[in-house]
């Protein structure tokens, strides 16, 4: 895999990390942010929590990957949904990956936490996704995975996209 900030496309053709087209109709209205994360890796699902715990208000909603509730995110950018090395963030119609949507994600949250998005966005992408590539590669020789995808609990059903979740 290259370590271009692109989640490889379902058609095969190279996708922009941050110069898709604004999404179809297929993304509900009002949904200003949407993090899809590897929902097996133990990682992800910690950067999940963190998201939760430092994002009361709800700006950032969350979903799973290999869920079906992904599948028509994913489709409407073309994304290869079995591609599972990179977190993927919709936002205001375009989608990042890599180490440009984790430091989107941090930019949205309480502070401090987006001054690192300030501190690393100046770092080149190529040497930012070196590095997310390096840990993705390794996550879960190093965090260990879920036997299954996380079920949210009833008090955090409406921060993840899905089945009983307002999607």
């Amino acid at each position: 895999m290259s370590t271009d900030s692109a989640v490889p496309p379902a058609n095969g053709t190279a996708a922009s990390d941050s110069t898709s087209e604004p999404a179809p109709s297929s993304i509900p209205e009002g949904e200003t942010a949407l993090l899809l994360f590897d929902g097996v890796c133990n990682l992800c699902n910690g950067f999940v929590n963190f998201l939760i715990d430092h994002d009361p208000d709800g700006r950032v909603r969350v979903g799973a990957l290999q869920s079906e509730a992904a599948r028509p995110y994913l489709d409407a950018f073309g994304l290869d949904p079995s591609y599972l090395d990179s977190v993927v963030l919709i936002e205001r119609g375009r989608v990042y990956t890599k180490s440009t949507a984790a430091l989107r994600v941090a930019r949205r949250l309480e502070a401090p936490w987006p001054l690192a998005y300030y501190a690393f966005i100046a770092i080149p992408r190529p040497v930012r996704d070196a590095v997310y590539d390096w840990v993705a590669g390794n996550r879960y020789d190093w965090f260990g995975k879920r036997d299954a995808c996380r079920m949210p609990t009833p008090e955090l059903q409406a921060r993840f996209i899905g089945e009983g979740a307002d999607a």
